[in-house]
């Protein structure tokens, strides 16, 4: 827990590989102690996309202290070029040139500052005022579509391109990384999550998830909820409370 600004938070963060699949291709980081919380959905294959989600944690972990906001969103980025540098070299070398990469959501915090980062279709929510709000727009071909009219919102999860990304780290030689700087506030609830998540659970369920008042229980309620449904992606859940200080 961390005391900035009169603002202090708290995390937990849950990951399964679901009821399909053996091997859990996501990979997730919660570092409280820093103000940095992270998940990444790996694709590539059985070997690949565990490699990949992992590698962009293993970068993010490393982060120095932030100084500010900026500072901190700016290094995040670089870790993350870094890291779809590595990706390209090592399909190129290990796998053929198939495309072993992974999706990316992070929130940084520093004082009464946040920055939300990311590549992909893993998505951020806010619970703000008892409202639920999703903050990242997903990398996707639906995504695309949806923005052009061409199909409705409702009918996305039926699509035949619901799980085509049009952005990933290690997807492309030139990564494009998408962030916002915003302001937190007390009682202040974020959830950061990959599709297998989202995909399972009904946005009013992740409002009465997030709304418990445990980030702990939050998360393994909502890991919970998710395993009752089909469950065939793997799942990964981060619940991050803002409190005032005492």
């Amino acid at each position: 827990m961390t005391d900035n600004s009169l603002l202090v938070w708290s995390s937990a963060c849950e990951t399964h590989p679901g009821k399909v699949r053996t091997v859990n291709e996501d990979a997730c980081l919660d570092l409280p102690e820093l103000g940095l919380w992270a998940v990444a959905d790996g694709m590539g294959g059985h070997e690949g996309g565990e490699i990949a989600s992992q590698l962009i944690i293993d970068q993010l972990r490393n982060i120095n202290e932030p100084s500010e906001i900026h500072s901190f969103v700016a290094e995040i980025k670089t870790r993350l070029l870094d890291a779809n540098q590595q990706l390209r070299e090592m399909a190129s070398q290990r796998f053929q040139n198939r495309t072993i990469g992974s999706t990316i959501v992070a929130m940084a915090a520093f004082g009464n500052q946040c920055a939300f980062i990311w590549v992909g279709d893993s998505r951020i929510y806010r619970l703000r005022n008892a409202r639920l709000e999703k903050i990242t727009k997903d990398h996707s071909m639906v995504e695309d579509y949806i923005a052009q009219g061409l199909i409705q919102p409702e009918e996305a999860e039926s699509s035949g391109i619901a799980n085509v990304l049009t952005r990933a780290v290690g997807a492309e030689d030139n990564l494009l990384i998408d962030h916002k700087i915003d302001q937190l506030q007390a009682s202040d609830v974020y959830l950061l999550c990959s599709d297998g998540l989202y995909r399972e659970v009904a946005e009013h369920q992740i409002n009465e998830c997030m709304s418990l008042g445990s980030s702990d229980e939050g998360a393994k309620q909502l890991l919970s909820l998710a395993l009752e449904n089909q469950a065939k992606d793997n799942i990964s859940v981060g619940v991050v409370q803002i409190r005032q200080a005492f």
